[in-house]
């Protein structure tokens, strides 16, 4: 009887090693992204069902916010370059003085990808964190893979999408 529980016990063992788990075969797991519904400034509806199989880039940002400001001529440049090859930015503006300001900003920079004002729903789903521009980025199964904190060049967008849409 002991032979038999050691051997049972040796059988789950190797059986539970042996298995490929994404711990142990050096996958990573991604977490899903939570989907969302948003109204950009024009009244039009966005959600991450629009965006099946597509790579998309969730950017948290202020029109008072220097980084940001920085940023967007970039973000311009490589979604224009992109966008019909499976690009999708999504700028979520987090000021708080209205939609207003921050249509007359998006208009006077030009900016070309769609801009919504933030909700409750997607901070909480999303949780950019205190500090911003944060971009959250979404490769075409819908999967959270990577949160980048602070300024993000052209060449660093460019990169994120080319190796995320293979």
């Amino acid at each position: 009887m002991k032979k038999l529980i050691i051997a049972s016990l040796v059988s789950w063992l190797m059986l539970v090693w042996l298995s490929p788990t994404p711990a142990l075969s050096g996958e990573k797991e991604y977490p899903p992204a939570p989907d969302f519904t948003l109204t950009d400034l024009n009244g039009q509806t966005i959600s991450l069902a629009d965006f099946e199989g597509k790579v998309i880039f969730l950017n948290f940002w202020a029109t008072w916010c220097p980084p940001c400001r920085q940023e967007i001529p970039g973000f311009i440049e490589v979604y224009e370059k992109y966008k019909d090859k499976g690009m999708i930015i999504i700028g979520v503006s987090v000021d708080r003085g209205g939609a207003d300001k921050v249509k007359e900003f998006v208009n006077n920079n030009k900016i070309t990808y769609p801009i919504a004002m933030y909700t409750d729903e997607i901070i909480k789903a999303y949780q950019p964190g205190r500090f911003i521009p944060t971009t959250i980025i979404i490769d075409k199964q819908r999967k959270i893979r990577n949160k980048h904190v602070g300024y993000m060049d052209r060449e660093t967008l460019e990169k994120y999408f080319l190796d995320l849409n293979k």
